[in-house]
């Protein structure tokens, strides 16, 4: 079973894991940036407003990302706790507000300048090398927004959010193919979560990976449990051909089921 589910994914791997099939997606944004000190900061922003419908996401996300051009790492570190308050004052996404957004990049600003990159900084809890994503991403959470500066837009590792947004980001920074830059070195692959999204939380059910009814972190580590039977060097390899059925016009949940269980 685990082997014919195995070369199932690799086909859809192969047929889907490709540039075209990115847009519309934020991950789009991280191509624009060659240096790891400007794509890790404009990941992170990228994927902490990852909600919503996607034509908000991309609209609100280059919105940012243009008054950080060309290079996040340099407006960060150029500008004013008050000019990056005034850049952005009247800013509002859904349920963010000006001060949320205010708040994530001075943040990433404060945790940057302590570490000299968010790599860095989640690298940075004590043997790290025997640590897990959560206790890196929790490092991240604590340097970035201390006193919950940047309300909603990250979630703590250390409560029963599945921090889609946050395993996606280490996705995209960690992971290196024809779709994920990559960038990260501090991080192996085999230590990804799936970020538990819709898509990625049916498909878990669909293969029997999780029967539980709650779309939390215990779910998403059984999600990547059962991942890791199949390719434990690497269990998030197949979230973005996954998700792109029932993201992308065409590619609905039901040819999933046909392509995986037939």
């Amino acid at each position: 079973m685990a082997k014919g589910l195995k070369q199932r994914l690799e086909s859809l791997y192969d047929v889907y894991n490709t540039p075209e099939y990115i847009d519309p997606d934020p991950l789009l944004f991280l191509y624009n940036y060659p240096e790891k000190k400007d794509r890790e900061i404009a990941g992170l922003i990228a994927a902490c407003l990852a909600y919503g419908q996607v034509a908000q996401i991309m609209k609100t996300v280059e919105a940012i990302l243009g008054q950080l051009t060309p290079s996040p790492s340099a407006y960060l570190a150029q500008r004013t706790e008050k000019e990056i308050t005034d850049d952005f004052r009247g800013f509002k996404y859904r349920f963010a507000k000006d001060h949320h957004i205010t708040g994530l990049l001075t943040g990433i600003r404060r945790a940057v300048n302590r570490f000299s990159s968010l790599e860095d900084c989640f690298a940075s809890p004590p043997g790290r090398e025997n640590s897990s994503v959560q206790q890196g991403l929790a490092a991240l959470f604590d340097h970035i927004t201390p006193n919950r500066e940047c309300g909603h837009l990250m979630a703590d590792p250390r409560g029963t959010s599945a921090c889609k947004r946050s395993n996606l980001f280490l996705r995209w920074m960690v992971r290196h193919d024809g779709v994920d830059p990559g960038g990260w070195q501090r991080i192996s692959p085999s230590q990804l979560i799936v970020p538990l999204d819709t898509h990625m939380y049916k498909t878990g059910i669909l293969l029997g990976f999780t029967a539980r009814k709650s779309r939390d972190m215990k779910t998403a580590l059984e999600v990547t449990r059962g991942f890791q039977t199949i390719i434990p060097e690497d269990p998030v390899k197949y979230d973005f051909c996954l998700t792109r059925f029932g993201i992308r016009q065409g590619l609905t949940m039901e040819n999933l089921k046909q392509v995986l269980l037939n």
